[in-house]
């Protein structure tokens, strides 16, 4: 059973994912397909390499993230990497397993390029796989202009490390973080007086930055930061609202992959209970989304959650007309 044929699946499958389902489809036993899942050995880099051809790797935004893939009917000891996660979608704990994305955004299109999956047992936070997969992709090759995650990355320790890469930063940044326009006064970013054209101040602890701040439709206010390690030169031509707003748009689509891996990509309708199958499904459904946007890029279906109305079209209309 080859990688590509399981994708496939992955792509035109209407309903919830299984090895006896993959089987009938692909027409294998399940047994095959539970073993194909347990014994490939897919990475992060062989996400990049996928794709590494049809990319730029010079000046993109690289924007990443995190999801917990709900699993709220799963009991606790029958599979692996099923913990208990901060969901941003149910503002609570639930169960489920936390996917880790990095995607990388050029002229107008977004791949994933490196993930990993949270291992309790190996003892390190989201920011420590967050530096790894950046090393990893720097080693690769890609030299991103520009960097975007939401506050939960925005540490000193992770800037401190993109500011050694001489990479651009844009991150969500806490009420609470301390900031000085003048030399030696701090005060909380919540209550700095900061015009719509952002406030050019000291990160306390960091370097300059420029802070914006925007109100959503909930009426809550949520802060920016955003730096470039070439200080004068930002400051005179990138700490603008148009230069946020352009890497600020291009970091939601790192939402809008979640969204579609979920819909249309199967990544939580699986039963595989081993971290291996877990693995390999999960990197199967990137995989599946990788080829959905090249397809909507090149035109031949309309966007991401296209090609399952276009291969069912026809097949419901002849259905339609034969039991009417």
């Amino acid at each position: 059973m080859a990688i590509d044929e399981y994708v496939a699946y992955l792509m035109s499958n209407v309903s919830r994912s299984s090895c006896v389902k993959a089987g009938q489809i692909l027409q294998v036993s399940h047994d095959e397909v539970n073993r194909f899942l347990i014994n490939a050995e897919y990475t992060g880099r062989d996400l990049f390499e996928s794709v590494r051809d049809s990319l730029d790797l010079q000046g993109g935004i690289l924007s990443t993230d995190d999801s917990v893939l709900d699993k709220p009917y799963t009991q606790a000891g029958t599979t692996e990497l099923v913990g208990k996660f901060w969901s941003g979608k149910h503002h609570r704990a639930v169960q489920g397993i936390d996917l880790l994305v990095l995607i990388y955004t050029h002229k107008g299109h977004s791949v994933p390029v490196n993930f990993r999956l949270y291992r309790k047992e190996e003892g390190k936070t989201k920011n420590d796989y967050f530096q790894q997969m950046m090393r990893e992709l720097w080693q690769w090759g890609l030299r991103p202009a520009w960097v975007t995650a939401d506050s939960w990355f925005c540490s000193l320790d992770n800037l401190k490390f993109l500011r050694n890469l001489e990479i651009g930063v844009m991150m969500g940044l806490e009420k609470n973080r301390l900031v000085s326009s003048q030399p030696g006064e701090y005060e909380q970013v919540g209550r700095a007086d900061i015009p719509a054209s952002g406030l050019f101040t000291h990160l306390k602890g960091f370097d300059f930055i420029a802070v914006f701040r925007r109100v959503g439709k909930d009426g809550n206010a949520r802060h920016y930061l955003l730096y470039h390690p070439d200080g004068a030169y930002a400051q005179a031509h990138l700490y603008t609202v148009a230069c946020f707003e352009q890497v600020h748009l291009a970091h939601w689509q790192v939402e809008d992959l979640f969204r579609s891996i979920k819909q249309v990509c199967q990544a939580e309708r699986f039963y595989v209970r081993l971290t291996s199958a877990i693995t390999t499904h999960l990197y199967s459904v990137l995989r599946a989304f990788q080829k959905l946007a090249a397809m909507s890029r090149d035109g031949l279906i309309g966007s991401v959650y296209g090609l399952r109305d276009e291969l069912y079209r026809e097949t419901q209309r002849n259905w339609i007309h034969e039991f009417a």
